[in-house]
């Protein structure tokens, strides 16, 4: 069964440098996340465990049956390019949702998208296949990827993710990834219906 713990880790120095700095960026920030470690994360069911993990804590701490309801949106997180290499995107959308290229490719006016290659997710958010999360925009100075939302992950108050790396999973609220965190690493959304 996976445990929950609410902030950084106590063994920080086995920790990689590049989720360390994300526990640092949270902090210094006063957000509040919840955490769970696990196996590698490289399929969705292995997010569903974790996604019952944190409802799990929920349903126990929750006053209402609202907030019992109210897990996480697990999502996927797909790195982005368009045809020409010259236009890099995140999106996060919820992982029950099937992606379409060509729908998101005229909502953002882009020729056709295809996934982006490792040795770019590396460069431009400093994490590798698997590990794709919407903290590794802290990595990305030149704003040189933009993050696109679907619609239904901004309706649920709290959301999921890497701190990147895909051996954690962090619960926040998808009000201080909207107003807090986004804002501090400057980058701006672009809200997607799919």
């Amino acid at each position: 069964m996976l445990e929950v713990f609410k902030g950084r880790p106590t063994d920080i120095g086995q920790r990689l440098e590049r989720e360390v700095r994300v526990y640092d960026l949270l902090d210094t920030l006063g957000v509040w996340y919840e955490r769970v470690d696990h196996e590698p994360a490289m399929t969705m069911e292995v997010c569903a465990q974790i996604d019952e993990a944190f409802g799990r804590v929920r349903g126990a701490e929750a006053a209402s049956i609202e907030d019992r309801e109210s897990h996480p949106v697990i999502c996927k997180n797909l790195f982005l390019c368009n045809r020409q290499k010259t236009r890099y995107y995140l999106l996060m959308m919820p992982g029950d949702k099937k992606f379409l290229t060509k729908d998101l490719s005229a909502q953002i006016n882009s020729a056709r998208l295809s996934f982006a290659g490792d040795e770019d997710m590396l460069a431009f958010l400093d994490v590798t296949p698997g590990s794709v999360s919407v903290m590794g925009l802290m990595n990305d100075k030149e704003n040189r990827v933009q993050l696109l939302i679907d619609s239904d992950v901004l309706r649920s108050d709290y959301v999921g993710c890497h701190p990147c790396m895909n051996t954690s999973s962090l619960r926040l609220k998808v009000s201080d990834l909207m107003d807090r965190i986004l804002p501090a690493i400057h980058h701006d959304p672009i809200t997607v219906v799919l």
